[in-house]
């Protein structure tokens, strides 16, 4: 239809549009199509239909068209009169004429469009050529003429053959140097037929083979346990958008760019025809650090190591010297060097190896590092002192681990001791000695006089027994560092404990981030050694660095792949201290137990007094679920000191403090160890907080932000104020509007806000660290000298 018939229309009952190229609102072809269909009236939908192109029926679809501009407004009556002319139009107005009306939009634009191309023909027709072909404007279905031959015919034969053609002229070009010079064929007939005769018996051979090839196997892909959708497809020899397509076929929405995990992506090849095999990748350390399981024929019994544990003063160190004296030759009595700091004494000839440590720490640092060193713990208690809280620390350290504990009553020859007391303070901790019939050896020796002793060696020897400790000496040694230090004279020394294996003089080893060779081995008598097996402590020299104490060492076969080894592993330490520690705490408690992470939530309570302990500790383990279990790992009286964070840490534990807090030691440490603390005035909110963690509905919205503390250093009784205090600040500062509390000794004993704040006579908003001040708290007047007064303020946390 002409453009300019439309846009006649188009200016009518609408705008009219500014070119022939204007593209047409919904609204503008609305107005078109209506006025086209009540134009071009039929008289039946079965003409549109209809096979036959022959229809006389042209009166009849005149008569209908007469009624219809009846029934339109009187503009549109205009419009419709030189429509009524069929056979009278000129081919430019053929279009006009077209039966479209009964149809969806789409086909009248189908229908328009034959008209359209009848309007190019310049000449013109008389009125009977019009009427005749009026009838074949009808847009006839599309036939399909099959011009293949009977059956099927294999397209992929001549495809195949086109990509051998142009492979051969790329192949010729690439020997040519990549141009191709034309050239007359004078005198070349004969090579030419011999030449392409031959060249097509190879490519009919190698699209054989092609063929074999890809009916025998499907593309192997070699797929690790994560893979980027893009590398997947280059496996595959696929598209990306193909393996996009088929990700997306199965519900999983994934750029080229994004990583995606093994069982989706082997779903994904598998489903796209390919076989897939699980690529293994082999790291340095699996390459270089032997790890095999020893197989039960080859394993020996071994010396088990004994450390030994206890409250500061108890007699922990006489023991060592008593038991060590005793089992050295006479000979050397009195003239020992000790060289390092763990040693072997002989017990009805068997071997025991003791570490010579101070108490827990050993234990706490090494565990925190994952090395489980000591087989059996001795704990120290004096008989006249009784459990003492580093002897309930040094038990807690020992459950923690799953050590077996011997109980040692020491000083048992003093005048007040009372070991009876000793052995009913045991109970309460859960070590029920065997005499009152429980399973924990209590046995009471005097180290200062030699009294017990034989005693308490023989029940080591004979748990060492009932635990069937055995190693296998052959094989290359592996580890614990001990300790290790800087000597001015043999540069790093390092004190090993060999567990498995036998180290030799000469082994290439690597501890931690230290890697070199054995130059020399020192027993503890400072006897040069070749070799050490299983249990056997031992100082060597030769390493690059001192390693940490607690890190695993191996011998391993080959040096350089060892110093690469040492390169990853100094990198992935820098990488991790520049990333933030990933510990446990009650905000992304509820997703570690969801991710499987966690199924037991290890906790440490520290309170004002016992009673207290035993409450929260007894609630808190009411808690525990079919998903994850909680456990008070230590509970003790008294503030949160460096120690209870070590274990945390050690742990993966939550620090619950009740009506207590931190030193500044234990919140330095904290803070560095990313241990979280909780600190709570009333039982029940330790309670819900923890339960509402566990259920993932925790949303904590205030924090508590220390400010800082000042130290009381003189009080003034003041008529008309109450107790002024005048104050040092220690740490941060003190605002006019923060909270306060009053902290005596560790212990909580009052909550406020301040009354006022003045540098000498002038009232001021904040006091800065190193500056004095006087203060007052409201509504409360009993502070002493020596209270920390600490200044805190709450800060919402956005949801």
């Amino acid at each position: 239809m002409p453009a300019k018939v439309i846009t006649e229309i188009l200016d009518k009952y609408a705008t009219a549009p500014k070119s022939n190229m204007q593209a047409l609102e919904d609204h503008e072809l609305s107005i078109v199509f209506e006025h086209l269909t009540q134009n071009n009236q039929i008289s039946n939908i079965a003409a549109i239909y209809a096979d036959e192109p022959k229809k006389p029926e042209a009166p009849k679809v005149e008569a209908p068209k007469a009624e219809a501009p009846k029934a339109q407004p009187a503009a549109a009556q205009q419009t419709a009169k030189p429509a009524q002319q069929p056979q009278q139009q000129r081919p430019a107005q053929q279009g006009q004429q077209k039966p479209a009306q009964a149809q969806p939009q789409q086909k009248s634009v189908q229908q328009v469009q034959r008209p359209a191309q009848q309007q190019a023909v310049p000449q013109q027709k008389s009125n009977k050529s019009t009427a005749t072909a009026q009838p074949t404007t009808r847009v006839p279905e599309k036939k399909l003429v099959d011009t293949r031959k009977g059956g099927d015919v294999n397209l992929a034969k001549y495809d195949q053959r086109l990509e051998e053609l142009g492979g051969q002229r790329g192949e010729r070009m690439a020997q040519k140097g990549g141009k191709e010079k034309f050239r007359s064929n004078k005198g070349r007939q004969g090579g030419q037929v011999f030449s392409n005769k031959r060249r097509q018996d190879e490519a009919e051979k190698m699209r054989k083979l092609q063929l074999e090839i890809a009916k025998k196997a499907p593309v192997k892909v070699q797929i690790p346990d994560e893979i980027s959708v893009g590398e997947l497809a280059s496996r595959m020899k696929k598209t990306g958008a193909e393996v996009v397509k088929c990700l997306m076929k199965n519900g999983v929405m994934a750029s080229l760019s994004q990583m995606i995990d093994f069982d989706t992506a082997s779903f994904v090849a598998e489903e796209l025809g390919c076989k897939v095999e699980k690529e293994v990748v082999v790291t340095i350390e699996e390459k270089l650090i032997d790890t095999t399981e020893d197989r039960p024929e080859d394993l020996v019994p071994r010396a088990p190591v004994v450390v030994v544990m206890g409250h500061v003063d108890h007699g922990k160190t006489s023991l060592l010297d008593t038991i060590r004296n005793t089992s050295v030759a006479s000979g050397e009595a009195g003239g020992i060097t000790q060289h390092i700091g763990a040693y072997q004494a002989q017990i009805n000839g068997k071997p025991i190896t003791f570490l010579d440590t101070p108490g827990h720490e050993a234990f706490t640092s090494m565990r925190a590092r994952g090395a489980m060193v000591t087989d059996i713990a001795i704990l120290m208690v004096a008989a006249d002192d009784g459990i003492m809280p580093q002897t309930v620390e040094s038990i807690n350290h020992a459950k923690a681990a799953n050590i077996p504990i011997i109980v040692a009553v020491n000083k048992i020859d003093k005048e007040n001791a009372n070991p009876d007391r000793v052995m009913q303070q045991l109970t309460e901790y859960g070590l029920v000695p065997e005499e009152w019939g429980g399973e924990t050896i209590v046995c009471k020796i005097s180290a200062k006089k030699h009294i017990g002793i034989d005693n308490l060696l023989e029940n080591l020897v004979l748990l060492a027994e009932v635990q069937e400790l055995k190693a296998n000496p052959n094989r290359a040694g592996q580890g614990t560092v001990i300790e290790a230090r800087l000597d001015k004279g043999r540069g790093p020394v390092a004190t090993l404990l060999v567990q498995n294996g036998t180290l030799k003089q000469g082994d290439i080893i690597i501890a931690g981030t230290s890697v070199g060779r054995v130059r020399t081995m020192l027993d503890y008598r400072g006897n040069r050694l070749t070799e050490a097996g299983p249990s056997v402590p031992v100082e060597i020299a030769g390493l690059s660095e001192a390693p940490v104490a607690g890190a695993p060492f191996f011998a391993v076969a080959d040096e350089r792949m060892a110093r690469e080894l040492v390169e990853q592993r100094k990198a992935e330490e820098r990488a991790k201290a520049a990333a933030p520690v990933q510990k446990v705490s009650l905000e992304n408690l509820f997703d570690q137990i969801k991710s499987g992470e966690r199924k037991e939530l290890a906790l440490i309570v520290k309170a004002d007094v016992q009673g207290s302990v035993e409450a929260v500790k007894a609630s808190l383990e009411k808690l525990s679920n079919e998903e994850v279990n909680v456990r008070v790992i230590h509970g003790a009286v008294g503030a949160i000191n460096e120690s209870d964070v070590t274990l945390a840490a050690a742990s993966n534990a939550i620090i619950v403090g009740f009506n207590v807090r931190p030193d500044s030691a234990a919140r330095e440490s904290a803070a560095r160890q990313n241990v979280d603390m909780r600190m709570y005035r009333v039982i029940y909110d330790a309670i819900d907080e923890i339960e509402t963690a566990m259920k993932g509905m925790l949303a904590p919205k205030y924090r508590e932000v220390v400010l800082g503390h000042a130290e009381v250093r003189e009080t003034y009784k003041v008529s008309s104020v109450g107790t002024v205090a005048g104050c040092y600040v220690q740490d941060g500062c003190l605002r006019r509007d923060c909270s306060v509390r009053v902290v005596r000794d560790g212990i909580v004993v009052h909550e406020g806000v301040l009354g006022s704040l003045q540098r000498f006579k002038d009232s001021v908003k904040e006091v800065k660290e190193r500056f004095e001040c006087g203060l007052t708290v409201e509504k409360f007047n009993d502070i002493k000298l020596g209270d920390i007064i600490e200044g805190y303020t709450m800060e919402e946390i956005p949801r």
